[in-house]
């Protein structure tokens, strides 16, 4: 690594973003806080939190802040084309307005190694954009971020070569994930249709899995949960909360639903709680999964690990605590 050299603003520059001075050596001493130059924005216009002037409010704020960069709208190339074109112009920030699948794919893409990157609130669940800017709308966050932001490392999972940056769902219980796209989409038979097969196949299909190696188990569902989300665990814990969920009947999946609610569904008997490293899921067939909030399907077997640091987001400075 060679050695940073001062600019004559008293910056340190560090991939491509300024770091203030005194501030790249020592991490302990607090956020890491930077001076966004020049940032890509890419918008899904058809998102469900976007709006319909959304390019023209992302090219205000651009322009309200002092930064170049520029403003994209997939073509017919698609989400993942436009992403990878906003990434080739190696901005210092990559800011997504669209939905949860878009803002996770941004930010693997990004990786470790890349731009600071801003999975913003443009979608309908924004499961990420709310783990990282809680109830801002997309424009505040934004325009926050880039007037007094700081450096997050994110944490995450991987599973067969997929990332995600809030939580994992596997088994049966993932299958209410597809009836609520078809509800949203408007296709009410479709989601009927998939309700009643998920509830059919809540009770019958039984996963097993392993945490670090240790004994075989089987249960319903497994839920993976990362340290930016997990009330179970702190950023330095160095792994995932991974809860073993084995309703019965639905009787005890609106117990379960019940404590949820009440914020200690840990303490349902139905629940087995615990934390891993790595891992590894099988079933008779394809898995059901949702990674933060999108629907897929794995592998009979599939692997998955605790990634210490995905990718690198920048959020709002912390308040300032009063003095003593």
């Amino acid at each position: 690594m060679g050695v940073p050299i001062r600019n004559r603003r008293g910056l340190v520059p560090v991939c491509g973003v300024e770091l203030k001075s005194g501030e790249a050596s020592d991490v302990n001493k607090g956020p890491e806080k930077v001076v966004i130059r020049r940032v890509e924005v890419v918008v899904n216009p058809l998102s469900g939190g976007a709006g319909p002037d959304a390019v023209a409010e992302a090219e205000r704020i651009l322009a309200e802040a002092g930064v170049t960069g520029s403003v994209r709208v997939p073509g017919d190339s698609g989400l993942e084309a436009c992403l990878r074109e906003a990434l080739d112009t190696a901005p210092d920030l990559l800011a997504i307005v669209a939905g949860d699948g878009t803002a996770r794919t941004g930010a693997e893409m990004a990786g470790p190694d890349g731009p600071l990157v801003a999975p913003l609130p443009g979608g309908t669940m924004n499961m990420l954009p709310g783990a990282l800017y809680g109830a801002r709308d997309w424009g505040t966050a934004l325009a926050d971020i880039l007037a007094d932001g700081v450096v997050k490392p994110v944490a995450g999972g991987e599973i067969e070569g997929r990332r995600f940056y809030v939580a994992a769902i596997l088994g049966s219980p993932a299958l209410w994930a597809r009836a609520r796209e078809s509800a949203r989409q408007g296709r009410l038979m479709f989601a009927i249709a998939r309700a009643r097969r998920a509830l059919r196949d809540a009770f019958s299909g039984r996963l097993r899995f392993s945490l670090d190696g240790g004994a075989r188990r089987k249960t319903g569902a497994l839920v993976l949960m990362t340290p930016l989300v997990s009330s179970a665990l702190n950023e330095t814990d160095g792994c995932l909360e991974a809860a073993a969920l084995d309703p019965s009947n639905a009787l005890e999946v609106f117990r379960l639903g019940f404590h949820a609610a009440q914020g200690n569904w840990r303490a349902d008997p139905a629940v087995d709680p615990g934390r891993c490293r790595r891992g590894r899921a099988w079933a008779a067939g394809r898995i059901p999964a949702v990674l933060d909030g999108e629907p897929t399907r794995l592998r009979a077997v599939a692997d998955f690990r605790f990634l210490p640091v995905a990718f690198r987001a920048l959020v709002p400075a912390p308040p300032m605590e009063p003095d003593a």
